[in-house]
């Protein structure tokens, strides 16, 4: 029986044997194993065809037969096929950074490059960048060698840097808060790429589109690295059109769906009508009434706004942090950036733009239980709402054409 999977010390929340099913017809395990597993299981060879991942890219080399002119130049292997017990390395992340860069649309050429991290996924960018006709490439790291400059230096003497890539874990699930660099300094950047795909942008991307920079995280990479290796292990090619399709039906399995606006403006209800496999809604008012176990009213009338500003910062959090999510906010989610950071990690932000002479005062919302305050309310978020939204949902008959207008939109965006 043939065997194939992917190895690596933590793979429980890698997206690897989700994509591989819809490359291919076999079954695709997640094989986790510690340093001194390593040498018997390929002692062993129980297996047709495996990927490699964090931390032994570099690790399995001295085990195989042969390795491609690719994972020479790289020093890494991400995929091994096994023919009649000799075992063949690969570097597919090469295609796939590749792929990602030139997705983004970010050219290289003459260009001086920062490659954050020294594992083997910085020394595969390396050769990307090289390939791709770098100027100059400089590896950073924690600390300085005669091979590596570290952070310090990289902001004090290389802050005319013009692309940064990043193949550090910095910012990966579940540390979403972190990044490794701080972009601000670097005055002259044309491009951000990050291998980080858990969640979808990291902060760094998030930095970086900030100041419309052109930045995408690593799941388009870790698609592509995996068509390339399907293709190794099967011996077989796979058309651009379908890997694409891949990535996109992927995409559309994770990124999450956040619904932002007025109260009263039908987020919750439209966001129950939609009807997307797989996905779970969670609404962030009734989330706080339960952890607090009284209503939003009671909350804010006994512990005040901000309590409940704080409490509604937390929740945010923990609920944008998994994908597969339909996201209805309360009205004042997006008066915090750091809300608004979380959601857009693992989402695409939809302003449902109600009119207002359609909201209603209502006695349950203590921020807008007269005429008078939703008006001023209105007035203060209008140009926010637009400003953190993805898309902004005009105002439609019926729940039912917002939730559909929202379905399509969603499926536009992401092919």
């Amino acid at each position: 029986m043939k065997k194939y999977g992917c190895i690596g010390k933590k793979l429980t929340h890698s997206f690897s044997k989700e994509i591989h099913a819809k490359l291919a017809d076999y079954e695709y395990e997640l094989i986790e194993l510690d340093e001194e597993e390593i040498k018997p299981f390929f002692e062993k060879k129980d297996f047709s065809a495996i990927n490699v991942t964090i931390p032994y890219k570099q690790t399995v080399i001295p085990f195989l037969n042969s390795i491609s002119t690719v994972a020479e130049r790289t020093g890494a292997v991400n995929t091994i096929v096994n023919r009649d017990g000799k075992l063949y390395g690969y570097n597919t992340d090469y295609y796939g950074m590749k792929a990602l860069i030139e997705k983004v649309g970010i050219d290289l050429k003459g260009k001086k490059v920062l490659i954050l991290g020294t594992g083997g996924t910085s020394k595969t960018a390396h050769v990307v960048a090289t390939d791709m006709g770098a100027l100059e490439i400089l590896t950073v790291s924690r600390n300085k060698t005669e091979s590596y400059i570290n952070y310090s230096e990289a902001i004090k003497n290389h802050s005319d840097a013009n692309v940064i890539i990043n193949t550090t874990p910095s910012g990966m699930y579940p540390d979403c808060e972190s990044k490794p660099i701080d972009i601000s300094p670097f005055k002259h950047l044309e491009g951000v790429i990050d291998a980080v795909y858990n969640p979808l942008c990291s902060n760094l991307v998030l930095d970086a589109k900030q100041r419309d920079i052109k930045a995408e995280g690593g799941l388009y990479m870790l698609v592509m690295q995996a068509v390339v290796a399907v293709e190794k292990f099967l011996d077989i090619e796979i058309e651009k059109e379908v890997a694409d399709n891949v990535f996109a039906s992927i995409l559309a399995s994770k990124e999450n769906i956040v619904l932002t606006g007025m109260p009263g403006s039908g987020k919750t209800t439209a966001g129950r009508l939609l009807n997307i496999d797989g996905f779970e809604f969670f609404d962030t008012d009734d989330e706080i009434e339960k952890l607090c176990d009284c209503t939003i009213k009671e909350l804010i009338n006994t512990k005040g706004e901000k309590y409940f500003r704080d409490l509604e910062s937390d929740v945010i959090r923990d609920i944008s942090s998994n994908s597969g999510r339909i996201i209805s906010t309360g009205g004042g989610a997006v008066l915090r950036e750091e809300n608004v950071r979380s959601l857009k990690r693992n989402g695409k932000l939809f302003f449902i733009n109600t009119e207002f002479s359609k909201l209603r005062a209502t006695e349950n919302r203590p921020l807008s239980d007269t005429d008078d305050k939703l008006a001023k309310l209105y007035a203060e978020r209008i140009d926010l709402y637009k400003a953190t939204a993805d898309v902004i949902v005009p105002d439609l008959p019926t729940p039912e054409d917002l939730a559909k207008y929202i379905e399509n939109k969603r499926m536009e965006l992401i092919r």
